[in-house]
């Protein structure tokens, strides 16, 4: 049997895989990855191995690392893995002076975004961004589960994003108690007040974003990030591009730290 993440040992919402496999006759088991949560953390190797099982473990650790990252990052940190999604056009602008913003890019990265919302336990934005635009946050381009609403200060009444979960204060505060509410992933979609501060405090795990066959053209449109960056080219954050796509007309970038 060849598994991503030790099998458990204890009772959760199931019964323990570790005694499945046992009871199966598995006669070797091949783990990925030790699992982090303290209730098992090298128990289900340990009840295999005791039972006559031949556990191997490591070989395929980094695409299993890679699948799993946000449930490792909950585990061992009780916060959520940051996705931060930015839509801009070339030159770097997500709104024009007037405050227009609708539509940048195409219908194919719109969808691909609602994707990514339906694959997060969370999406989150600021309330000047509820203000400004009042979005719905939900997932209408694609099949897929509704994310839980987050808005960063407090959502006008008759706002379309309501009910939502209404957090203030330390950002870091604000990703523990999206922990401790069991969010494994949370999209961060905006503005560009709340994508600077989760970006300057390095809270984000993942970039992406979608860059529009666009340019606004001058220094008066809105920039992804609102807030001072670095002072100079030696402090420029670098990352590591982990993927580019074709999506319609748009690029879509996806960066790690």
């Amino acid at each position: 049997m060849y598994v991503t993440l030790e099998p458990c040992s204890h009772h959760g919402r199931t019964p323990p895989c570790a005694d499945a496999l046992i009871a199966a006759g598995v006669e070797r088991v091949v783990v990925a990855l030790e699992d982090p949560d303290d209730r098992v953390s090298g128990q289900g190797i340990d009840r295999l191995r005791q039972a006559g099982i031949k556990v191997d473990i490591g070989e395929g650790a980094d695409a299993a690392a890679e699948v799993l990252a946000p449930y490792l990052k909950h585990r061992r940190s009780g916060q959520p893995w940051v996705v931060l999604k930015l839509a801009t056009t070339l030159d770097g602008r997500i709104a024009a002076p007037d405050g227009t913003s609708k539509w940048l890019t195409g219908p194919q990265a719109r969808q691909d975004a609602h994707r990514l919302r339906a694959q997060s336990d969370a999406i989150l934005v600021g309330a000047g961004t509820v203000r400004a635009d009042d979005p719905e946050l939900t997932v209408r381009h694609v099949a897929g589960r509704e994310p839980l609403r987050v808005v960063l200060g407090r959502a006008p009444k008759g706002a379309r994003v309501l009910p939502a979960l209404e957090l203030s204060g330390p950002l870091p505060e604000v990703l523990d108690e999206l922990g401790q509410r069991g969010v494994l992933q949370v999209l961060v979609e905006g503005g560009a007040r709340v994508a600077h501060d989760f970006h300057q405090q390095g809270l984000v795990d993942r970039y992406v974003l979608y860059l529009a066959p666009a340019l606004f053209g001058g220094d008066d449109a809105l920039g992804a990030f609102a807030g001072p960056g670095a002072s100079t080219v030696g402090d420029v954050w670098r990352g590591r591009i982990l993927d580019v796509q074709r999506v319609g007309q748009d690029l879509r970038v996806e960066l790690a730290r």
